[in-house]
């Protein structure tokens, strides 16, 4: 089993460097393999270190020309270079059995909507979640909420991103994680 995690190059605050670690020594204790970016520097460095420190997987898929900014990861299980940030979102999922979001940037809410989006179209059934550290995304969860009070989301398509505040029990919602068999169509 290999967990996507979608997370920043840059460090954030120390709470979000904590969370960071945390994660990558959470799924490596558990087992589970560490699919993200590729790159050794902010949360996505500690991501990769601290589950490399507990023994776990860590694949890394990044692009060449970042790989030609000297950013990548050299000390990963495996890291996957390729062509560009297309190819490696597909490639990150298809090496993945579900997706968490860390804290990050624009590129960070990117990753994290496109797979929304494919699971919202039927192109995967994998768990899609966020890891709210320290009410970082309380604005972007009334924002889907709004989304949904306003007709522009149905609401199996809202409850397919699973919330939570504690990475533990994030992981099992996604254990037990069915996904919708609400299909959308123009009639509603």
């Amino acid at each position: 089993m290999r967990i996507c995690v979608f997370c920043g190059s840059s460090n954030g605050g120390d709470v979000h460097l904590a969370a960071a670690r945390m994660v990558g020594r959470t799924l490596a204790e558990r087992g589970i393999g560490v699919v993200y970016g590729g790159a050794k520097a902010g949360t996505m460095g500690a991501v990769a270190d601290a589950a490399l420190a507990a023994g776990g997987e860590v694949v890394g898929v990044i692009p060449e020309s970042l790989v030609k900014w000297e950013v990548a990861h050299d000390g990963l299980t495996e890291q996957h270079i390729v062509d560009g940030l297309h190819a490696r979102k597909a490639l990150m999922a298809e090496l993945s059995d579900g997706f968490i979001a860390l804290p990050g940037g624009v590129g960070t809410m990117e990753e994290l909507f496109e797979v929304w989006t494919w699971a919202q179209l039927g192109l995967h059934d994998k768990p899609v979640g966020l890891l709210d550290v320290d009410g970082f995304f309380e604005h972007l969860i009334r924002f889907t909420d709004t989304m949904v009070e306003t007709g522009f989301l149905r609401k199996p398509y809202r409850d397919v991103l699973l919330v939570d505040t504690d990475l533990a029990a994030l992981l099992d919602r996604f254990a037990t994680y069915t996904p919708p068999t609400y299909r959308w169509s123009r009639e509603g």
